[in-house]
């Protein structure tokens, strides 16, 4: 399916999303913060078909991740999760196509709108 570049600082919701989109049929590169994120994109070469973001993180945070990603990897689809949604919508900054997924997130959703974004 796709390789999927996830950052989100929350330990316990990056394995348990990590799980169910490896399950899907995804392979999944996780990393706990931005910077760590952004080095993954440097070294890839390309690799990632989507960024799966949380927002709000410490450091480089998921809009400014966002950004960077663009202009690393064109072309990179991305997508937000986060629990300041309204916030992320409003933001002139946040990338208009990139959807944006409120936590908590179900499973079944976030799987199908990652399936959604890859297929368009």
């Amino acid at each position: 399916m796709a390789t999927i570049l996830y950052a989100e600082d929350d330990d316990a919701m990056r394995r348990f999303f990590e799980r169910a989109l490896e399950k899907a049929g995804h392979h999944v590169i996780a990393c706990s913060d931005g910077e760590r994120a952004l080095r993954a994109l440097k070294f890839a070469d390309g690799a990632f078909d989507l960024l799966l973001t949380d927002i709000m993180m410490p450091g480089v945070d998921g809009i400014e991740l966002a950004k960077q990603a663009e202009q690393i990897a064109p072309g990179i689809k991305i997508m937000f999760i986060t629990g300041f949604a309204a916030v992320a919508m409003n933001d002139p900054s946040t990338s208009e196509s990139a959807p944006v997924l409120s936590k908590p997130v179900h499973l079944r959703q976030l799987v199908e709108e990652v399936d959604k974004l890859i297929a368009a």
